[in-house]
């Protein structure tokens, strides 16, 4: 009778420590423990802001740039055991807490409600039947053979969730990748094609720094565009006001669509460079390429992956590992009262619902590019860049080839018959084709050794033979169709 009663004590024991470890296993956030102070470099301090969960707040820390120093770090031989180390202050596995926390209690009730229904074993390794006894129900088990069977879909869903967020993420980083380089590129021509003889040098200093403070304002409008507006709006209007003239920035700023104000800015900055149009043509390339930037941009910020797809991956994945449970439970029978499978199943809710999150946060690439540092490194190059001078560095600055002018009439009149007065023409350097090439210069007489070519070089069309006026008359007639 003694060894009866302390056999049912223990029985009861048992099963009291089964319900306090599951109502452990319950309140934990998806076995994340308690957040520590991380050693420098990796603290993260967060600000709370009641709007957003931990993993969106933690956004703004993943932008990151790197450097040789960082590639080391990377690529470290240590880097598994650091990162196994760090799994507790994961951004992502804290976001997923909720869902790790409802799939490891239903597999903590499922082992607890087997223990009192079925039978349990007390600490000393005895079987026992269950506490309620003559109740008619099942112990809740499934066969495993319907989760290997779904498995590979399951994967295949998530496998494309993940390559088709990274697509995105991928495409945003080289639009911006693109704006880096044209912009570059556009102040490079800009500053190279500026014609110094028609400005001053206070004129020339003036209009390009208005080329770099235009190109650094779009690619800064730009970045305002695609970022929430709490985050980054009150820093927009300070960067705008303090880099650019009153009147400009709030243009800027008050336009509905502020990138597009910047681009057209930009357009009449490159307009007032003095230059031949041809080279203003060239520049107004890397604009257009900017808008084609900007709308691929949009485009991927307003249009996620069809929702009907990534609602039907997250219900299948939360569906398979709530089951799960039941469907491992037989198999983790070595175990003592199956209780092996409690941390199983929350490792594997860990690893699964972090691919499925992983893609989520890739999806919208532009909260976690690092757009403000590709802003500030287009705004100092481009300043960089417009303070350089031909010839600054002792390199030799040769002239115009003569054969490249052409003088043609400004009022796109007929030739007159006998002479062609100076107020009436134009020089225009252009890039001649072999045609034009040709009919000029079996018209004019350009000495090699005069190195720009003055109207006194052309004869006057009186001094020529009919055939020589005809050939002339031939090349105005293809200037006024080229231009």
């Amino acid at each position: 009778t003694i060894s009866k009663t302390l056999s049912r004590t223990m029985g009861r024991f048992n099963i009291l420590a089964l319900l306090t470890l599951a109502l452990t296993v319950g309140s934990t956030q998806g076995f994340v423990g308690p957040s520590k102070t991380p050693s420098p470099p990796t603290e993260v301090k967060i600000s709370p802001d009641p709007r957003m969960s931990y993993g969106e707040e933690s956004r703004k820390y993943r932008r990151t740039v790197f450097t040789h120093d960082d590639w080391v770090q990377h690529r470290s031989p240590d880097r598994f055991f650091k990162q196994l180390r760090n799994i507790v202050n994961s951004g992502v596995y804290k976001n997923i807490g909720r869902e790790v926390t409802a799939t490891t209690g239903v597999a903590a009730l499922v082992c607890l409600y087997n223990a009192v229904f079925g039978g349990y074993v007390d600490f000393s390794g005895v079987a026992h039947p269950g506490l309620v006894e003559g109740w008619l129900l099942p112990k809740l088990s499934l066969p495993l053979v319907p989760f290997t069977l779904s498995s590979p879909s399951l994967g295949l869903l998530l496998v494309f969730r993940t390559n088709t967020a990274y697509q995105r993420w991928d495409e945003a980083r080289k639009n911006w990748g693109m704006n880096i380089n044209h912009s570059r590129d556009l102040v490079r021509m800009g500053t190279a094609y500026y014609d110094s003889k028609s400005s001053t040098p206070e004129a020339r200093e003036e209009d390009l720094k208005q080329l770099s403070l235009a190109t650094w304002s779009f690619v800064r409008s730009m970045k305002r565009h695609l970022s929430p507006e709490w985050e980054d709006e009150d820093a927009f209007k300070a960067e705008l006001r303090g880099k650019l003239p009153s009147e400009q920035a709030e243009a800027i700023i008050n336009a509905n669509h502020r990138p597009n104000r910047a681009l057209y800015d930009l357009s009449l900055a490159i307009e007032n460079l003095p230059m031949h149009f041809i080279r203003k043509n060239e520049i107004h390339k890397a604009v257009t390429i900017f808008e084609d930037n900007l709308g691929s941009s949009e485009r991927l910020l307003t249009s996620p992956v069809p929702l009907f797809y990534s609602r039907h991956t997250a219900r299948f994945l939360g569906t398979w590992l709530l089951f799960l449970s039941m469907a491992i439970y037989d198999p983790f029978a070595t175990t003592w009262n199956h209780v092996g499978m409690i941390p199983a199943v929350g490792l594997l809710s860990v690893f699964l619902f972090g691919i499925e999150e992983l893609a989520a946060q890739m999806e919208e690439p532009f909260t976690i590019l690092p757009m403000q540092a590709f802003c500030d490194k287009i705004g100092n190059w481009c300043n960089e860049i417009v303070s350089w001078t031909p010839g600054d560095n002792g390199m030799k600055v040769n002239k115009a080839d003569p054969r490249h002018v052409a003088i043609w009439d400004t009022d796109l009149g007929p030739v007159p018959a006998d002479s062609i007065p100076v107020d009436t023409v134009k020089k225009t350097v252009v890039e001649s084709t072999p045609e034009l090439i040709k009919a000029v210069e079996s018209t004019a007489v350009v000495p090699k050794t005069v190195p720009t070519p003055t109207l006194t070089t052309i004869p006057s069309p009186s001094t020529l033979s009919e055939d020589k006026k005809s050939k002339r008359r031939a090349a105005y007639d293809l200037l006024k169709k080229l231009f």
